[in-house]
C-alpha cells in the first residue's frame, strides 16, 4: 500500500473523509440505477402506474442478483484488507483472484435460472394479471446481464478496501450516466417501454464491469488479479465466503421480504398498495444505501488497523463513522416525515398513488432514524472478521421479526394494510436495541484482546534488547 493510502498512520477524519465521501457518492449514484428506471417508466404514457408496479415484483430477483454478489465481495474485501494490515500481499491477491473466479460463476449459473424459472418466480413474488408482461419482460433482459452486474458490484469492493475509493466511485458514475443518457433513449426513443429500461441498465452495468477489470489488471491498482489465482482454493475461499454470509443474509432476506411485503400488500390492498411499496422501498434505498457506502469508506480503515492491532485507531474510527452515519439518518428522517411529497413525486403523476404513499411513508419510515446504530454495529463486526455476530444480526431481524411481522400484524389490526407497513418500524426497533446490546459488549472485548495480543508481539520483540544489555 503507498503512502498515500496508508490507513495504519495520519488522521483518520482525514482517512475516512477521502474514503467515505467517493463510497457514499457510489451508492448514490448506484441508486439511480432503479430510481431512472422507475422515473421513466412511471411516466410512460397511459400505462405507467401499473408498468412501475410491474417493475416492483421484479425487485426480490434484482436484489437477490445483488446478495450474491455480496457473499464473495463482502466477504473477501475485509478479509483482503486485514491481510493487508498483516503485510501479507500474496494471500490478499489471492483473496481476489479466488473471489473472481466465485462472481463469475455465480453469475453464469443465476443467468440459467432465472432465464428459466424467472415468471415462474415472478408470479409468487407478487405479480398480477395486469403487472406480469411488464415484471416478465423487464426481467428477461436484466437476466442476460446478470454477470456483469456481479463483477461490477463485486470487484468494487476490492478497489475500496485498498483506499481507492475514487475509482470505486467512477465505477458507479461510469455506468449510471450511460444509464440516465441511455434510459429515455430506448424507452421513449425506441418505443421499447420497460424492455429499453432493462436494456439500458445491463449495457450500463457491462460498461462498469469492462472499467473496474481493467483497473485491476492494470498497473495502477495495489492487488491485482492474476490468471494464476483464479484456480479455487478452499482454504482461501471459504473463509471470504464465511464472512461474506452475513451481507449476503441481509440482502437475499430483502429479497424474501420483498416477496412478502408484494404478496401480504396485494392481498390486503391490491395493485395501488404494490405500486406504493415499490416507491417506498426506493425511499427506502436512498435513506439506507449513503450509510452503506458510509461504512464500506470506514471498512478498509478498521480492517487495516484490526490486522496491524492497532485497537485506538479502531475505536476511533468506529466513533467517528457513528457520528457521521447519525446525522444523515436524522436529517433524511425529519425529511421523509415533513416532506413526503418531494420523494413521492418523482415516481408518479398518478394522484390516488401519490395521496396513498404520502399517508404509509410516515409509518413504514418511522424508526429509519435508528438506521444508523444498526449499520454501523453491523458492518463493524464484519471489518473486523467477526461473521458469527453479523449473521445474527442479519437473520434476526430478517428472518424471526420482520417476516413473522408482515404476516401476524394484519391479524391484530383492524386497518389490515396499514397493519403491513407497520411491520418494518416494530422489527427495526427490537432489531437495533439487539444489536447496539450486542456490541456494546463483544467490541470492547475485542479491543481488550487485540490491545493484549499488540503488548504480547512488543514484548516478544523486546526480549533480544533486554539481552543484549
Amino acid at each position: 500500500m503507498n503512502s498515500n493510502n496508508d490507513l495504519g498512520a495520519g488522521s483518520i477524519g482525514r482517512h475516512l473523509t477521502r474514503l467515505a465521501i467517493p463510497a457514499v457518492a457510489a451508492q448514490l449514484v448506484n441508486v439511480l440505477y432503479n430510481m431512472v428506471d422507475r422515473i421513466y417508466v412511471g411516466r410512460i404514457p397511459d400505462v405507467g402506474a401499473t408498468a412501475l408496479t410491474g417493475l416492483g415484483v421484479c425487485m426480490p430477483l434484482i436484489l437477490l442478483i445483488s446478495a450474491f454478489a455480496a457473499l464473495a465481495s463482502m466477504g473477501g474485501a475485509p478479509r483482503s484488507s486485514i491481510k493487508m494490515g498483516e503485510g501479507n500481499h500474496k494471500e490478499a491477491e489471492e483473496i481476489l483472484g479466488n473471489c473472481t473466479m466465485i462472481l463469475i460463476a455465480l453469475g453464469a449459473i443465476l443467468t440459467v435460472v432465472f432465464l428459466l424459472f424467472g415468471d415462474t418466480m415472478l408470479m409468487a413474488f407478487g405479480a398480477s394479471e395486469n403487472t406480469i408482461g411488464y415484471a416478465s419482460s423487464y426481467m428477461r433482459i436484466y437476466a442476460c446481464g446478470t454477470i456483469f452486474v456481479q463483477l461490477a458490484l463485486g470487484l468494487n469492493a476490492f478497489v475500496t478496501a485498498q483506499g481507492f475509493a475514487k475509482t470505486s466511485m467512477i465505477t458507479v458514475i461510469i455506468g449510471a450516466v450511460c444509464n440516465v443518457v441511455l434510459d429515455p433513449i430506448f424507452i421513449f426513443g425506441f418505443n421499447m417501454g420497460v424492455e429499453g429500461a432493462a436494456l439500458a441498465t445491463i449495457i450500463s452495468q457491462a460498461i462498469s464491469a469492462i472499467y473496474v477489470l481493467h483497473f485491476l489488471t492494470g498497473k495502477k491498482t495495489t492487488l491485482r488479479i492474476r490468471r494464476k489465482n483464479l484456480k479455487l482454493s478452499p482454504k482461501v475461499i471459504l473463509p471470504c465466503l464465511a464472512l461474506g454470509l452475513a451481507p449476503f443474509i441481509m440482502q437475499s432476506t430483502e429479497s424474501i421480504i420483498s416477496i412478502c411485503f408484494n404478496s401480504s400488500l396485494l392481498k390486503y390492498g391490491g395493485d395501488l398498495a404494490v405500486g406504493a411499496m415499490t416507491i417506498l422501498s426506493t425511499v427506502m434505498q436512498f435513506s439506507f444505501l449513503p450509510l452503506v457506502g458510509l461504512t464500506q469508506g470506514a471498512q478498509p480503515i478498521i480492517s487495516y488497523n484490526f490486522g496491524a492491532k492497532n485497537a485506538d485507531r479502531v475505536k476511533k474510527t468506529f466513533k467517528l463513522t457513528l457520528l457521521v452515519a447519525a446525522t444523515y439518518s436524522i436529517i433524511m428522517w425529519l425529511s421523509v416525515m415533513f416532506s413526503p411529497q418531494i420523494f413521492i413525486k418523482l415516481f408518479t403523476d398518478n394522484q390516488e398513488l401519490v395521496d396513498f404513499s404520502i399517508k404509509v411513508i410516515r409509518v413504514y419510515m418511522s424508526v429509519s432514524v435508528l438506521f444508523s446504530v444498526q449499520l454501523v454495529c453491523q458492518q463493524t463486526f464484519i471489518a473486523i472478521g467477526n461473521a458469527k455476530t453479523s449473521v445474527f444480526l442479519a437473520v434476526l431481524r430478517k428472518i424471526f421479526l420482520l417476516i413473522p411481522l408482515i404476516f401476524l400484524l394484519p391479524m391484530i389490526f383492524t386497518d389490515q394494510v396499514m397493519a403491513v407497513f407497520l411491520a418494518e418500524p416494530v422489527a427495526d426497533f427490537i432489531a437495533v436495541v439487539t444489536t447496539a446490546s450486542l456490541f456494546a459488549v463483544q467490541f470492547r472485548k475485542s479491543l481488550k484482546r487485540l490491545s493484549a495480543d499488540k503488548n504480547a508481539v512488543n514484548d516478544v520483540k523486546a526480549i533480544p534488547i533486554a539481552e543484549g544489555k
